[in-house]
């Protein structure tokens, strides 16, 4: 019946395509005996990541694609038949100028053009935006609706951080209500919530287990990011006691790592790294080192600007880059390290938790839980908050009482006091 249908589905693929195009570029024929799509386009030397495919796909007049057998199996047949058509030479609907509606429930601009087979790239979306009117394009969050709105994140968020197990649930309500009421005026306004086209893979022994990997391994990103950002104040405030000084000199060490790297691309939010790290599995090898560097010396210097989308963009290039090497799609991996980094440097995993449901669905929720779980304990007791209080150890069941960055914990702890155990 499977095959039926893929035979059924390639057919009316090329049929389609026959009254669109006549010119068309095709891959050459597959003769290999694999059964899946993805070893067949890398036998070819084509690029066979998810995103690669959705362009495949709508080119041949597969829309929604989703990554399904059937849909795959449609793939592949008419590789196998040598009629598979190359996206690059795919015509324009109809020969008109416009791009085709996009009816996908994302508010990304990137995954938007992405699920459309139109390169998302931030070049390109530069052009489109040229092109529709939309002067000094730079991928702002105006620009590209990309706000993140996260309510019930922000709601656990801004409970849990203050003390580390201890959940004060009366506070949940009135959280939550103003998270929501927050989150109805921004959309009121015309500014979407973030949210991100992820593809979670089903869960398996093994790809859990190198989840937990990549978990650990963003745990200790963690500290070292936090670290990082300690010790450049502490090096600023030393070496330049004068304050106006201490910023002179840091936006200028800003601005010559700007020149040395030779990209705009850690100045900022750098919300367009991210989005092509989750979406598109696309990163610089070293952009997770270049913004740690570079969030360390503006924080350090005295500039403010905030220290968690910095960490969303370390967690996110770091993970897109390992991801792979662990044998994890990357997209999926960039997503898993924004909340496994996050996760360690604010000491908050249920916070983590529902930050990545609302920004990638709840597809991958187990791995997202157990990479925030893996970050939390292997982050150790520092953070981005030095004011946060850590009750209990990570480690043991013991009350130790600390705030983050106050060094070792796990030796001379008080005794718990008796109405905490009440």
């Amino acid at each position: 019946m499977t095959k039926r249908f893929a035979a059924l589905s390639a057919a009316l693929c090329l049929t389609l395509c026959s009254l669109t195009t006549a010119s068309a570029a095709y891959f050459p024929r597959y003769t290999g005996a694999s059964g899946s799509i993805a070893v067949a386009l890398d036998s070819l030397g084509t690029d066979p990541s998810y995103s690669s495919r959705a362009k495949i796909a709508v080119a041949n007049g597969i829309t929604g694609y989703s990554g399904t057998a059937a849909q795959n199996t449609a793939l592949l047949e008419l590789l196998r038949q040598g009629i598979l058509i190359a996206p690059s030479s795919a015509p324009a609907p109809s020969g008109s100028p416009y791009f085709p509606a996009y009816t996908g429930g994302s508010p990304s601009i990137a995954a938007a053009l992405d699920s459309l087979g139109v390169d998302s790239s931030y070049s390109n979306r530069a052009e489109i935006a040229a092109a529709n009117s939309i002067t000094g394009y730079s991928g702002t969050a105006a620009q590209n609706t990309a706000l993140f709105g996260t309510p019930l994140a922000a709601a656990v968020f801004s409970i849990a951080v203050v003390s580390v197990d201890s959940f004060y649930h009366a506070a949940f309500f009135p959280a939550l209500i103003g998270a929501l009421e927050a989150y109805g005026i921004s959309r009121a306004l015309g500014v979407a919530p973030t949210a991100f086209a992820v593809a979670a893979p089903e869960p398996a022994a093994g790809l859990l287990v190198r989840a937990g990997i990549l978990a650990a391994l963003c745990g200790l990103l963690s500290v070292v990011f936090c670290g990082a950002i300690r010790m450049a104040e502490h090096q600023f405030h030393k070496r330049i006691p004068n304050p106006w000084l201490r910023a002179f000199a840091g936006g200028c060490a800003v601005i010559a790592l700007t020149f040395l790297c030779g990209t705009p691309d850690y100045n900022g939010a750098g919300m367009q790294v991210i989005a092509a790290a989750v979406e598109q599995g696309s990163v610089r090898p070293g952009a997770f080192l270049w913004k740690l560097l570079f969030t360390a010396v503006t924080l350090g210097a005295g500039f403010k600007g905030g220290e968690v989308v910095p960490s969303f963009f370390v967690g996110a290039a770091f993970g897109c880059a390992m991801g792979p090497v662990l044998g994890l799609p990357a997209g999926f991996a960039a997503a898993l390290g924004l909340a496994s980094v996050f996760c360690g440097a604010t000491n908050c995993p249920l916070a983590s938790i529902a930050l990545a449901i609302e920004l990638f669905g709840s597809g991958g929720l187990l791995y997202y839980a157990l990479a925030c779980c893996v970050s939390y304990v292997l982050s150790g007791y520092g953070g981005l908050y030095s004011s946060q209080t850590i009750l209990h150890s990570k480690l043991k069941g013991r009350y130790i009482n600390v705030h983050t960055n106050d060094g070792p914990v796990e030796t001379d702890v008080p005794a718990e006091p008796k109405e905490a155990l009440s």
